[in-house]
């Protein structure tokens, strides 16, 4: 301020040569009025008093008295912020009822983009809020919360039933008209719309080994499937078994249910010892799994008492070969502890330092590792100075490339970045010429031969 401008400060020369000097409806003096009738000082005091997304009360804001402030140290006239998304309305009613096509017809695709360029339809108008706090939630860019409702318009158009729950293979058919499924899914479930009907990995693999053979047969073995999956909690109790296991066992078995299905059995209660015996391999690997499998299968069924005796039951168990480990190359492990994709260095290091698990490695949580020491099964394992380097470098990676994400693993992808889901099992030794397993026994049989 100088006192050739009479000691104004900048703003308010501005208002005394743009506004006429009245009386303030709010303050009395007589001071340069606004269009809303009140001097500069009133509408600061109004401004500041502000509430988010409402607009200016001068009355209220100016009724205890004014906020004094230092000239010119105002800023620019602060802006209100936007109202928060309204709360979603009741919870929507699915119908009881569904309406069946009565012949399946493939849309045209670009009808049903057209079509869903409409006005939304009420699992539009429901779902919009939802999709807007899971995406501030889970640090979704607006490329994806675009999509997700996008997705969701044309589920409307597709919807036989208006108003009814979605199946989740509906949701899949998404795909064929450019649509996004996983963040589609994860919206639904979150707003009790999803009816989950797709077949698993495991199911869908089942069912490709199984389709030839007789019903009996099928039925009992699907049995076992369940309880292998699933286990049992009541006598006798099981533990459940990883699809992984579950799918080697039924590698081994089809060759066998197969033959004995074209020897004209129709159930595994018809199986003797004789039967067993003459389906295995002579040796090797195959016959051990095989051997394996159907103990596993008619074990189960003795218990849940489908068939009548167990016919492995007292039959001498295959030992298998036991190898001697070898060491792995070191020039292999060099190469992929200096990749120059972070999260490969980091995962070989770990493994190799540390000889975690493929499990052990997936599971990682950010909170598991603390001023250098990794808190594992409550073990708290001091980090080598390779490891330290190499999860600096990952995270700064993971800080740069997904800076909203919520992700509480350590390892991330692009596909569970804006997830709270661990990643694939593969990632990232399908990036490397070696497995993690392979790599942890090298570390081991190292400890061993050094600590002899």
């Amino acid at each position: 301020m100088y006192r050739q401008h009479n000691w104004h400060c900048w703003r308010c020369r501005f208002w005394g040569t743009h506004y006429p000097i009245t009386e303030c409806r709010y303050c009395g003096r007589e001071m340069p009025t606004g269009e809303l009738g009140s001097c500069r000082l009133c509408m600061e005091q109004a401004r500041m008093r502000q509430e988010p997304g409402r607009a200016i009360d001068l009355a209220a804001a100016t009724r205890f008295g004014h906020q004094l402030f230092l000239a010119n140290f105002t800023g620019q006239p602060r802006r209100a912020q936007r109202l928060p998304p309204p709360a979603r309305a009741a919870v929507q009613t699915p119908v009881s009822w569904r309406q069946e096509a009565l012949f399946q017809l493939t849309p045209d695709p670009e009808l049903v983009r057209q079509r869903s360029l409409l006005a939304d339809g009420p699992l539009v108008l429901y779902c919009k809020s939802i999709v807007t706090d899971h995406a501030r939630r889970h640090g979704w860019s607006k490329r994806q919360t675009d999509q997700v409702i996008r997705s969701l318009r044309l589920l409307h158009v597709l919807q036989a039933t208006p108003r009814s729950p979605v199946r989740a293979s509906e949701v899949v058919r998404v795909r064929y008209y450019d649509g996004t499924i996983n963040s589609t899914l994860e919206v639904l479930d979150a707003a009790g719309l999803l009816i989950e009907d797709r077949e698993s990995r495991i199911e869908r693999y089942f069912n490709t080994k199984t389709t030839d053979l007789p019903e009996p047969m099928k039925q009992q073995l699907q049995v076992w499937l369940d309880v292998m999956i699933a286990g049992r909690k009541t006598a006798p109790r099981r533990l459940p078994r990883l699809p992984q296991t579950a799918a080697i066992k039924i590698a081994a078995l089809a060759p066998i249910v197969r033959g004995w299905a074209e020897q004209g059995i129709t159930s595994l209660a018809e199986i003797t010892p004789e039967h067993v015996r003459a389906a295995l391999p002579a040796s090797g690997s195959q016959r051990i799994l095989a051997e394996q499998a159907l103990r596993s299968v008619l074990s189960v069924l003795k218990a849940q008492k489908l068939i009548f005796t167990n016919p492995t039951r007292g039959m001498k168990v295959t030992i298998a070969n036991k190898n001697v480990p070898m060491p792995m190359q070191t020039e292999l492990i060099r190469s992929a502890l200096d990749s120059p994709k972070p999260a490969v260095a980091l995962a070989v290091a770990l493994v190799a330092f540390h000889a975690l698990s493929r499990k052990q490695l997936r599971s990682l949580r950010l909170t598991d590792i603390i001023d250098g020491r990794l808190l594992l099964g409550g073990r708290s394992i001091p980090l080598a100075a390779p490891v330290r380097v190499r999860l600096d470098a990952w995270l700064e990676h993971r800080q740069r490339t997904w800076p909203a994400t919520l992700n509480p693993y350590l390892l991330i992808t692009r596909k569970t970045a804006p997830r709270l889901t661990p990643p694939g099992v593969n990632f990232p030794w399908s990036q490397v010429p070696f497995t993690s397993k392979a790599l942890r026994e090298d570390r081991i049989l190292q400890e061993i031969h050094a600590s002899g």
